[in-house]
């Protein structure tokens, strides 16, 4: 029972500091680690014995299989990294291209066209079609002839 336990007052406030730094510095060489294994696939210009090779070697030696890698073909991580980024965000804005942009375009043209329609036939007056037109324009709900121009005839 003489055993001598530690509390938290028994712990230098410089040990802490070093003890954080070491986990700070254990995480960030699993975040390097973890690059490098993702560049390695992602690497269209090397065949697949090279990427098996990396591999093996970034396995079964990491510290020294990351620092090597980094050396030899870091410079074009960042590179490689950066083209995926821009080719994902290219795709991802013609999705939503494709999936707003034109047939929002189409709607808001149909819709001025039906507007002009019904105020050519008398049915809607001149401010009436302004305030449409700008409800239109601006993506709000598109007046039509269920709106406030079908009562502009019954008036």
């Amino acid at each position: 029972m003489s055993a001598q336990t530690y509390l938290a007052y028994d712990y230098p406030l410089l040990s802490v500091f070093w003890s954080m730094l070491l986990f700070f510095l254990w995480i960030m060489w699993f975040v390097l680690l973890f690059r490098v294994v993702v560049d390695i696939f992602r690497d269209d210009d090397m065949s697949g014995w090279a990427k098996a090779g990396w591999l093996v070697l970034t396995v079964l030696l990491p510290f020294l299989g990351v620092f090597v890698y980094v050396i030899a073909r870091g410079k074009n991580m960042g590179r490689r990294e950066i083209a995926q980024a821009r080719a994902q965000q290219e795709a991802f804005d013609a999705r939503v291209r494709q999936a707003a942009g034109t047939e929002a375009r189409t709607s808001s043209v149909e819709e001025l066209a039906k507007l002009s329609e019904i105020r050519d036939r008398g049915a809607i007056t001149d401010d009436e079609f302004r305030k449409a037109k700008e409800l239109v324009l601006t993506g709000h709900a598109p007046a039509g002839p269920s709106g406030s121009g079908a009562h502009a005839s019954d008036r």
